[in-house]
């Protein structure tokens, strides 16, 4: 980086991306100017830092993009609505080979034109830690916001997407190996349900939530913010093959990961019990009166989530 300097590295990235027709004005300005159609903005941040969230060792500069853009662009879909632009802001040691920020802006455009996204600005400068700090948008499309609180008791709580891959991922990686593939590449690129988002908002979804810090952590959310109970039924979840073996050759009750692992960027939701579920949404367990999250009824003695300052 020291060598091509900022503005250097910023025409070689820039040079590499692409724009949707929701960007009127890309990077080169003092802002970019996206399209909002709707009249209201959805918009998220997420940092990535390295050591804490990656590692550069098990994790090419392609990955973290996608990474790094899967966990903005989730929020969004999580809010029933559609992804539009990404701003990202990039701190990085003065040694860092110029090659590792072009992979990263052709993993974070790549992911983004998954939905039809662009990266359409950002920020960068020198650090000690590399960190990856990004900003998403997103149109509601004239629909209400799907928020945590709007859960109610006899809804159906239902999942969109897969949980506990990316976990098992993780596990398997700090234990020194490299496989089964499907985890490890599921820690490294979420496979994240995003057209399930805004068909939620469609269906009458109640409350919806990106499943980021672990199943049940994030259900607490749910069940703080519209002060109820909700009830997840353990048999609703089939342990893949691959996670099976690994769990037992590492010594770790699967469910830890499905239930409280995070970074899978499934989406969580509640649906009014007349509420027809298409294919990308299965049924999970219900909604309460009460508080808490429960399993099966009961109260979970394991590990629910990720919290960074414990």
């Amino acid at each position: 980086m020291s060598g091509i300097g900022e503005f250097g590295l910023i025409e070689k990235i820039t040079a590499r991306l692409s724009y949707g027709p929701t960007t009127l004005v890309g990077p080169g300005d003092d802002a970019a100017v996206v399209t909002a159609p709707d009249g209201r903005v959805a918009a998220s941040t997420d940092v990535l830092v390295d050591g804490r969230h990656f590692r550069r060792d098990w994790c090419s500069a392609r990955d973290v993009g996608h990474k790094a853009a899967a966990a903005n662009l989730a929020d969004i879909a999580a809010m029933g609505a559609t992804p539009t632009a990404l701003l990202v802001a990039l701190c990085m040691p003065a040694d860092l080979e110029t090659g590792w920020a072009e992979e990263l802006a052709d993993g974070l455009s790549a992911e983004a034109a998954t939905v039809g996204a662009s990266v359409v600005g950002g920020d960068m400068s020198s650090s000690p830690t590399l960190t990856v700090a990004v900003t998403a948008l997103g149109d509601l499309e004239g629909r209400p916001p799907v928020l945590r609180s709007g859960a109610r008791p006899g809804d159906v709580l239902a999942l969109a997407g897969r949980t506990g891959h990316a976990a098992a991922g993780l596990t398997v990686l700090t234990r020194g190996f490299r496989t089964p593939r499907l985890l490890v590449e599921a820690y490294r690129r979420p496979q994240v349900p995003y057209p399930a988002g805004p068909q939620a908002a469609k269906l009458g979804a109640t409350s919806m939530i990106d499943v980021s810090d672990g199943l049940l952590a994030d259900l607490g959310h749910v069940s703080t913010a519209s002060g109820v109970a909700i009830d997840v039924r353990r048999e609703a979840f089939e342990v893949p093959r691959q996670m099976a073996d690994a769990a037992q050759a590492l010594g770790v009750d699967p469910y830890t990961w499905i239930l409280a692992g995070g970074e899978d960027h499934a989406l969580a939701a509640t649906f009014p019990p007349a509420a027809a579920l298409p294919p990308d949404w299965r049924p999970i367990g219900v909604v309460t009166h009460g508080a808490g999250v429960t399993v099966d009824g009961g109260p979970y003695d394991g590990p629910t989530g990720w919290d960074h300052f414990r």
